[in-house]
């Protein structure tokens, strides 16, 4: 790996745990440690809204995990954005000592990176925690279908991706596609949704990522959220057992099974 460049370093606390904030390779990064690092150190990885739900972050900061996250906001999933996060990931793994297998969370469009990074990347990937997930960018932030949308982020999209709305359409390598590596990896996966969420509309992504995976063999299971105000169009609504998605994430982690990069 060439060497990262590692700038505006300083560590401050996050509730009583001491968080690594700096620029790598110019973007926004930072890493959480626990007082007392398990064996292996397992981690887990935020790919977008890293400050929304932290309750299953902390629990699993609290049983020995570190959390990290890189900003490669506003690249949809794009290879762009995956070529940061494979050189955030060896710096991590190999300059930091932590998991070769990652925990992947991904919140809202976090769910283009997660995905996008997992095909990339399955043997690295221990499990996958998604909320709410975009599963088909058409979907959102496309609007052609039961969402509707956002022009802005569509147009973002669509010129990074080199893309027309026809081509769109076509494209056949969404997160819901070409799940057949991950399947024969035993990649558990886990979706927590709003069954009336406007926004990101199940049928058109949970639903679908969770049967394309379950017919290759993947295992899956999906919670819906159904206590507590569900705002934005649905989009948002409180985690009801956060204890449950740390254990799902700590099962599937620990212990630590050392591999070579």
């Amino acid at each position: 790996m060439a060497q990262p460049s590692i700038s505006n370093e300083k560590t401050v606390k996050w509730h009583r745990f001491e968080k690594k904030e700096f620029k790598f390779n110019g973007h926004v990064a930072w890493m959480i440690a626990p007082e007392k690092p398990l064996p292996g150190k397992p981690w887990v990885w935020k790919a977008y809204f890293p400050d929304w739900h932290t309750q299953p972050d902390s629990i699993l900061l609290e049983r020995g995990f570190h959390v990290a996250y890189i900003n490669a906001n506003d690249l949809f999933g794009h290879a762009k954005a995956l070529m940061i996060w494979d050189q955030f990931y060896e710096y991590l793994v190999a300059k930091n000592g932590l998991a070769t297998k990652v925990a992947l969370e991904g919140v809202s469009r976090g769910g283009l990176y997660v995905y996008g990074w997992a095909k990339r990347h399955p043997a690295k990937v221990s499990c996958i925690y998604a909320e709410a997930p975009v599963c088909d960018f058409n979907s959102w932030p496309g609007g052609k279908g039961l969402s509707k949308g956002s022009d802005a982020d569509w147009k973002k999209l669509l010129d990074l991706y080199g893309l027309t709305e026809e081509e769109a359409l076509r494209y056949t390598d969404q997160p819901k596609d070409n799940l057949d590596n991950l399947a024969a990896l035993k990649v558990p996966i886990l979706h927590i949704i709003g069954l009336d969420d406007k926004i990101v509309p199940i049928a058109e992504n949970t639903l679908l990522l969770v049967q394309n995976y379950v017919l290759k063999g993947g295992p899956a299971t999906i919670i819906p959220m159904t206590k507590g105000k569900q705002s934005l169009e649905g989009h948002h609504f409180p985690i009801e057992q956060p204890t449950l998605i740390a254990d799902f994430i700590y099962r599937n982690s620990v212990p630590v099974v050392s591999k070579k990069l």
